[in-house]
């Protein structure tokens, strides 16, 4: 079971993605090429299911794409036109098979599959009715929710019953749905969480980014718009608007770190604001140094932007493993000590001497930057200055992202003189709020209707959290250990 990830434990992660298509010969093939492109979202678990015109087939699986969807005989199980697929990164909570999307179900009106990115910040207490009502939940996902909305609805159509079930969540979702009838896209109304259509020949796609277009060959058409469902039968796309109309407020965060560089959010290359953002840093906080040093990978982009705006020379003076597992770390505070250099060494003879500007994208406990700082040092960096390519993450995410309960994120405890301090940075500095948004092409944050989401930077959260109002944070932090998305 390949379970490596090439991310820090300190960063805060997206927890999955999802790829459908219909239409298409060997759809499952397709799928595992596009969860591939997307593994970066989720790395804990994938599953994939197909429909070849009477029965659906599904396998899900603990660990990457590789591994598990790279076999003969699973993929021979996979057959049909259509499939849908879901690589997932856990919580802290359980890590089961039972909670690997996508969740399939029988209804009434025939099988259901669904494979979902975000969260339902009313799950908890829908669960409650549910079940008093008599529904049985056969796993801790909040995504089941929706399915047993779906199956208990009151109206005769798959359609009527799947808007009647989305009218009654909260929070952010981008789903893909397989059934019989056909497959079936829907972003939340806000558009928290992203998801784009793309076409492979006659075949329709839906994906969380363009990447996955590109991996498989497949031509990008547009973003699913924050509130639209579509639906794809029979070789056609339809819309549906089952919404009222907002303002969109999609994740910020998707720009600073969750989507791949190469991606395209909403009509905006994620590469290019990254750039943007360094600048922005570099105009806000200069800095009299040497060279400017990405911490790798998530730190490239702006550091690049970094150097090109300030005239300081960009050199790559941390070279990072893509061979080391979680599992090769054995326990013991010396051993885990050691594990930073085996994920990351400092450049020991372009450092020296040098004072170095260190560019992440964020800082969330602040155990990695106390490292990475100490590496430069012991490098014989004359002096480190850390500048991050983000406002401070202050506030825990609900929509879908593994944040820290508050109390364990560093600038929601410290000065950012602290923290420079705690990270013993000669120096640390964060990217504005403002310098953010004009990073993305705005003027400024329009404070009185801002347009992303950026609750993590500003507490401002676009919903309702009905789960955390009504149960505190204790037990809405125990049902985001429980649940998958």
């Amino acid at each position: 079971m390949l379970t490596t990830h090439p991310f820090d434990d300190d960063k805060l992660r997206e927890e999955c993605g999802v790829f459908g298509i219909n239409g298409a010969d060997s759809a499952a093939a397709v799928v595992a090429l596009g969860l591939h492109a997307l593994q970066h979202r989720g790395q804990e678990a994938a599953g994939i299911t197909a429909f070849d015109g009477k029965d659906f087939h599904t396998h899900r699986a603990m660990g990457h794409v590789a591994g598990n969807f790279d076999r003969d005989d699973i993929m021979r199980q996979l057959q049909g036109p259509s499939a849908i697929g879901h690589v997932r990164y856990s919580t802290t909570g359980e890590t089961a098979l039972r909670n690997v999307q996508p969740l399939f179900a029988d209804l009434a009106t025939g099988g259901f599959a669904v494979a979902h990115n975000g969260n339902i910040s009313n799950a908890a207490a829908l669960r409650k009715v549910l079940v008093r009502r008599g529904s049985i939940f056969q796993s801790t996902s909040d995504t089941e929710v929706i399915i047993h909305l779906v199956a208990t609805s009151n109206y005769r159509s798959l359609l009527d019953r799947f808007i009647d079930a989305l009218k009654q969540v909260e929070g952010a979702y981008s789903l893909i749905c397989l059934t019989a009838e056909g497959m079936i896209g829907c972003r939340d109304p806000l558009g928290i969480r992203p998801l784009v259509i793309g076409k492979l020949g006659d075949a329709h796609i839906l994906a969380s980014e363009t990447v996955a277009l590109d991996v498989v060959g497949a031509e990008f058409v547009r973003s699913v718009e924050p509130g639209e469902l579509v639906i794809v039968r029979d070789g056609q796309l339809t819309s549906h608007r089952p919404f009222a109309e907002q303002s969109a407020r999609p994740c910020i965060f998707e720009y600073v770190y969750f989507s791949r560089p190469d991606s395209i959010v909403d009509g905006t290359s994620v590469y290019s604001v990254r750039k943007a953002i360094g600048a922005e840093l570099a105009r806000e906080n200069p800095v009299d140094a040497d060279l400017v040093i990405p911490v790798p990978d998530s730190g490239t982009p702006a550091a690049i932007g970094y150097a090109q705006e300030s005239g300081i020379p960009f050199e790559l003076g941390i070279i990072r493993s893509h061979y080391v597992g979680r599992t090769f770390i054995q326990p013991g505070d010396k051993v885990r000590h050691l594990g930073v250099k085996l994920k990351h060494n400092a450049n020991r003879a372009l450092i020296a001497g040098k004072r170095i500007v260190l560019i992440d994208d964020s800082i969330v406990r602040g155990t990695t930057s106390l490292k990475i700082v100490q590496m430069m040092r012991d490098a014989g960096a004359a002096e480190v200055h850390m500048r991050i390519a983000s406002p401070p993450t202050q506030h825990s995410c609900f929509y879908g992202v593994d944040t820290p309960e508050r109390a364990k994120l560093l600038a929601a405890q410290m000065t950012v003189g602290q923290m420079a301090n705690f990270i013993n940075a000669d120096s640390l500095a964060f990217l504005t709020i403002d310098g953010l948004y004009r990073a993305l092409g705005e003027a400024d944050r329009k404070h009185d209707a801002p347009q992303y989401c950026d609750a993590c930077f500003t507490g401002d959260y676009p919903t309702t959290l009905t789960d955390f109002d009504e149960h505190g944070l204790e037990d809405q932090f125990s049902l985001l250990a429980e649940r998958v998305v």
